[in-house]
């Protein structure tokens, strides 16, 4: 039977490439149709690709760490068992190499460009291969606009021969004499526990957004009894008739559409000088995973959903976080995050914007407590179900009206819910 090209297949609308993780299999080993043959990431989603075809594996073209663009021949593999598989296999590095086309790889001009657009996925490759800035700002990006994508970076290193010396800027501010503090360590005690490939994204992501936003927080207090009342009355009847769980998510993911429906200029991201203004609204919800590390799955188009509909696809997404299930293209694309930290007892929380976005809203405990209300006989002490919410944005293209505007919406939205919505 002829050999069967086995290609990166596609993982989402908005994905190019991925990076190999790791092979599951050798040059010489027989795979079945359907099992998984490689581990491979995009930014955040670690994947499993399965094999097409039942057969031996006679060649592989790329190995761990390569950036593969989407449509690109990772591996041969033949039916015919009795095919001889061949001496040498790119995955292992340490004895040999990809061949790399000269005339396909762009020759890098050393010409540093400081306007140059550097994703925090950029910035991170280059502290891990020691990149200089300056020499980062060097390389010739072959995205949109001429932005530097990881690809660039790669062929760019497979190419590198010497590293550019950083220029030593100008500083007239006083350099701090303050000593790094020394972390004590008791061998035999402490432990050292290394970074995962995610937790250093997280680090990365958090520390570029903290550099690049300035962050202003502002907090408002909701009451949300009569939306507690009407959940726990209708719960079980939901469940019942769609077997889907309603939890407070989809109605807070419905709040805040809403809210952005009348405040559309929160949901844009800056571009330079330029403020993108999206169209689409998609809301991502901050999750935390069974490891620890943080992932924020996409509720697409959200202010076109039903209440049905939100529920299912939170339900959905909350599922495939806790099993490493989600697909690429289920955590690409967000507008606007929501992060509850009121899942974990926390009272208010003060977010880090995620960025390319310019505003997340953090969702605090439901708690109930004595508050003063107004009623027809006049001021009367009641039990409310109170909860805090607090937006931070940034402050480059968000003022204090608009982000006050936007976060008083969303509580009025959550006060004043539907509850006449038919089950």
């Amino acid at each position: 039977m002829p050999i069967t090209e086995f290609k990166m297949p596609k993982m989402g609308e908005s994905i190019t490439e991925a990076t190999i993780i790791s092979w599951l299999k050798n040059v010489g080993d027989t795979v079945d149709a359907e099992e998984t043959l490689l581990e491979v990431a995009t930014d955040k989603v670690d994947s499993d690709v399965p094999s097409p075809v039942h057969g031996v594996i006679t060649e592989i073209l790329f190995g761990k760490d390569d950036v593969v663009k989407v449509g690109a021949v990772l591996a041969l593999i033949d039916s015919d068992e009795n095919v001889k598989p061949k001496a040498k296999v790119a995955s292992e590095k340490s004895e040999t190499k990809p061949a790399i086309n000269s005339e396909l790889v762009k020759q890098v001009v050393l010409k540093s460009n400081p306007d140059a657009f550097l994703s925090p996925l950029i910035i991170s490759i280059a502290q891990k291969e020691n990149v200089s800035i300056e020499e980062l700002q060097s390389i010739s990006g072959s995205g949109a606009d001429g932005r530097i994508q990881k690809s660039d970076v790669f062929n760019y290193l497979k190419e590198r021969k010497y590293p550019l010396k950083s220029i030593p800027k100008a500083n007239n501010q006083p350099q701090s004499t303050y000593p790094k503090p020394i972390i004590q360590y008791t061998e035999g005690k402490d432990s050292i526990v290394e970074m995962d490939r995610m937790r250093k994204m997280i680090a990365d992501h958090m520390v570029y957004s903290k550099q690049t936003s300035p962050h202003v927080t502002s907090y408002i207090e909701v009451d949300v009894t009569n939306l507690v009342d009407w959940r726990n009355e209708n719960k079980d009847k939901f469940f019942a008739k769609y077997d889907e769980k309603l939890t407070f998510t989809p109605i807070f993911v419905d709040a805040v559409a809403k809210a952005i429906v009348d405040f559309p200029m929160i949901n844009v991201s800056v571009d330079g000088k330029n403020i993108i203004v999206h169209k689409d609204i998609n809301i991502g919800m901050a999750t935390a995973l069974p490891n620890g590390n943080l992932i924020v799955p996409v509720v697409k188009n959200a202010n076109e959903k039903s209440l049905l509909e939100l529920a299912s696809t939170v339900n959905h997404l909350a599922e495939s976080s806790r099993n490493n299930k989600l697909k690429p293209d289920e955590v690409q694309g967000s507008t606007f995050t929501i992060s509850n930290v009121g899942t974990f007892g926390s009272l208010m929380g003060t977010p880090i914007i995620n960025q390319p976005e310019v505003a997340i809203l953090a969702l605090g405990i439901i708690k109930k407590r004595a508050e003063v209300i107004t009623t027809q006989k006049g001021d009367e002490i009641a039990i409310r179900s109170m909860m805090y919410l607090s937006l931070s944005f940034d402050h480059r293209v968000v003022d204090g009206f608009l982000g006050g505007s936007f976060l008083r919406k969303v509580g009025d939205n959550l006060e004043q819910f539907d509850y006449n919505t038919t089950l």
